[in-house]
């Protein structure tokens, strides 16, 4: 299979998994035992709700409805918000949100690996010894607070009674790096504690497995020092688990960012999924999941892609398959 056969195929995937989400989405909205209309406007008169049904395609059936918002939503219109007293669109929401959550979740991600690749590199040196047990009880401790508790502890400990970081609101970097990051901080060591745990473990696994290679006791036969074997040559073949983990972590960041976001009063995208959903605004969450899964589908993407430059044999097999 040539290198273009497939990139389209792996495209041609990931397309097929977002339109199987979107249509899932859509069609746990149509089971809803209430009607939409009735639901999104509730002091409408039947007229207007008859209105609204014909607008977003609710007299379609469920593949109609779909086709109806697939077209709109590639075409950048996402929906309303309906409240009493007007509308608002949904992708005004988006954008303000978007960045937010972005940001969040890459300055998480940073963290994470970071500090769970050398920690995983030096607990799978030292295996079985006192520093890996060290390592591994602390972070097994770690992952097991909730991020919405770690963030309560943030908040009373360095927020309220050392008032070293403010404890709610965003902002941007248009305004200021250091206050962005400052209000960042928190959230972001809150969500990145249990990634950094799940990191060192996979990588620790993995390193402990390619330190018993052959390759490795060749390299160690060459005279070559302990950390140019584990840092130049174990590494590298290692991070393959903790890339793909990465990458589907994204998905999970979004679940524990609903909880951060309003916690800290950050108003990302997390939030605006607990908003559609505490305010039954079944359209606007559709969208809200659909953009969720676009960019999921993309991180997964990058993932695959840069796999084959961080271990150049995995590019290989999947072109030769």
């Amino acid at each position: 299979m040539s290198k273009i056969s497939f990139w389209l195929q792996r495209v041609a995937q990931l397309l097929i998994v977002l339109l199987l989400v979107t249509f899932g989405v859509s069609l746990l909205l149509r089971l809803i035992p209430v009607d939409l209309a009735t639901i999104l406007l509730p002091a409408a008169s039947e007229g207007e709700r008859e209105i609204l049904r014909a607008e977003l395609g609710f007299d379609k059936g469920p593949i109609g409805y779909y086709l109806q918002w697939l077209g709109n939503f590639v075409q950048g219109d996402f929906g309303k918000i309906y409240f009493s007293g007007g509308t608002e669109e949904v992708s005004d929401h988006l954008k303000q949100a978007m960045p937010r959550s972005l940001l969040l979740m890459v300055y998480t991600q940073i963290l994470a690996l970071v500090i769970a690749v050398p920690l995983g590199v030096i607990s799978a040196y030292r295996a079985g010894r006192r520093t890996d047990k060290i390592i591994s009880n602390s972070l097994f401790a770690l992952s097991s607070v909730p991020n919405f508790a770690i963030a309560l502890l943030l908040i009373i400990f360095i927020g309220v009674k050392l008032a070293w970081l403010p404890t709610l609101g965003y902002v941007p970097i248009a305004e200021g790096f250091g206050e962005h990051l400052k209000h960042m901080v928190m959230p972001v060591i809150s969500l990145s504690l249990g990634l950094i745990a799940t990191y060192t473990r996979l990588l620790r696994a993995d390193m402990i497995s390619a330190l018993r290679e052959d390759y490795v006791t060749m390299a160690a036969s060459k005279g070559l020092s302990d950390s140019r074997i584990l840092w130049r040559h174990v590494l590298r073949p290692s991070s393959m688990t903790l890339l793909t983990s990465a990458a589907l972590s994204m998905g999970g960041l979004i679940g524990g960012a609903i909880v951060i976001e309003s916690i800290f009063a950050t108003y990302g995208i997390g939030f605006e999924v607990f908003a559609a959903i505490g305010g039954r605004q079944y359209v606007a969450l559709q969208s809200t999941v659909a953009v969720i899964a676009l960019f999921y589908v993309f991180f997964n993407l990058v993932v695959d892609v840069g796999s084959g430059f961080v271990d150049p044999r995995t590019r290989d097999r999947r072109v030769n398959a």
